[in-house]
């Protein structure tokens, strides 16, 4: 049996995938990395700083067949820089767009 330590309502699952977003209030699309994702959050890497409460639509793609792409909107919590030189942004999903 699987053991959860973490105390968190959903577990965190590492993604790895690229993705797109946008800012709600532009048309221009953004690319980012998905580090990890939850049922209640997502963290992404990009080249881009995020303003803290910012409404953000987020795409992702999976590689493989098997997980279908995933709409969602979020509101950013976090902006930190990384040690890669980007930003990693962190936020809250607070809808699924369906298909």
């Amino acid at each position: 049996m699987l053991e959860y330590d973490e105390k968190r309502d959903f577990i965190r699952m590492q993604a790895d995938c690229k993705m797109t977003f946008r800012l709600a209030d532009s048309d221009i699309v953004h690319e980012g990395v998905c580090v990890n994702i939850s049922g209640s959050g997502i963290l992404f890497e990009t080249d881009i700083p995020v303003a803290i409460g910012k409404a953000v639509e987020v795409c992702l793609v999976p590689q493989n067949k098997i997980t279908p792409p995933l709409t969602a909107y979020i509101e950013t919590i976090r902006c930190a820089e990384s040690e890669a030189g980007g930003y990693r942004i962190a936020g809250a999903i607070k809808g699924i767009k369906s298909e």
